[in-house]
């Protein structure tokens, strides 16, 4: 989701910033898992409607290659764009979905194309070739990575797949947040998403994860009007000075930033997660997207911060 060089990542972040979504699940229009459903068609999703079950889908939304594979929908997936590392036996091409080019996707042949934004307004390019185009935009909420995974069930003929996973989702979650200790006071943290100190708050995809694991955002105040949309460039003053329990790393592959480097930085020896060994390296790819394996997120976190029970 992010690429963390100054420019492309502050507009990576507006996108984001700007994501919304709710969740609506109708457990009665939901089957029994198994394999696609063609007589379920045609389908609606919004504005979206498939007379048939689409067979060539493109997905160039890394988040959204994941949401397909997960809810069985990977056999009708015939072509992903270069970001989409998972899994790894995803059919993975040149295509982009930062700068996607609506003859390239066209060249595919895809009977529904899965996108995580408009860049270049890339839907009504697609849409005036009469290619269907679905919308995953970053999620706000976990309800709206449900939605998505649902969503795209109804989209592919894989709804009770779909509902399947989701309730995984929620049962794994519930049960990994019955773990998190009570406290008298929350541990706090820092969530590095580059080296230029950007961050994100408790009111992102991100911080309501951490939230989740019963942490506390030393980046709230920082962007207490909303001005920069959940996800503020921090200063090292203002980071030393808040003395985090806890430092999140997440440009780990993107960035070559480590435990090392973060204990090398000037000032910073002074900071609780450094003196006390409490710099964590997450993985790069589960920490900017908002698929299923935002599960496996939120087990590190609660791992990485179980010693402080107090």
């Amino acid at each position: 989701m992010f690429r963390r060089t100054p420019r492309v990542f502050a507009a990576t972040l507006a996108v984001a910033a700007l994501t919304l979504g709710a969740c609506a699940e109708k457990a009665a229009e939901t089957p029994a898992a198994g394999s696609p459903t063609a007589d379920a068609f045609p389908v609606t999703v919004g504005d979206l409607r498939l007379e048939q079950r689409p067979e060539k889908i493109v997905s160039l939304s890394p988040t959204g290659t994941e949401m397909l594979f997960a809810i069985g929908a990977g056999p009708q997936v015939t072509a992903v764009d270069d970001q989409s590392n998972f899994p790894a036996d995803a059919p993975k091409t040149d295509l982009s979905g930062y700068q996607p080019n609506a003859e390239a996707i066209a060249g595919r042949d895809p009977d529904l194309v899965v996108l995580a934004n408009d860049t270049n307004k890339i839907v009504d390019q697609l849409t005036a070739l009469k290619i269907p185009v679905y919308l995953t935009p970053a999620a706000q909420t976990l309800d709206d990575s449900y939605r998505q995974l649902n969503e795209l069930g109804t989209l592919t003929g894989n709804i009770g797949a779909a509902a399947d996973v989701v309730q995984r989702m929620k049962d794994d979650i519930a049960k990994i947040v019955a773990e998190v200790p009570q406290r008298v006071k929350a541990p706090t943290y820092f969530h590095e998403l580059g080296p230029e100190l950007y961050t994100a708050t408790s009111k992102t995809f991100i911080g309501s994860v951490y939230t989740l694991a019963g942490l506390e955002n030393i980046a709230d105040a920082a962007d207490a009007d909303g001005k920069s949309g959940g996800y503020p460039q921090l200063s090292q003053e203002v980071i030393v000075k808040a003395n985090p329990d806890f430092v999140f790393l997440s440009d780990v592959t993107c960035c070559q930033q480590s435990i090392e480097t973060v204990k090398a930085r000037s000032g910073w020896s002074s900071i609780d997660a450094v003196r006390d060994d409490q710099i964590v390296e997450l993985d790069d790819d589960i920490a900017s997207r908002w698929g299923p394996r935002v599960v496996d997120l939120l087990r590190t976190i609660v791992d990485a911060t179980a010693k402080v029970s107090e």
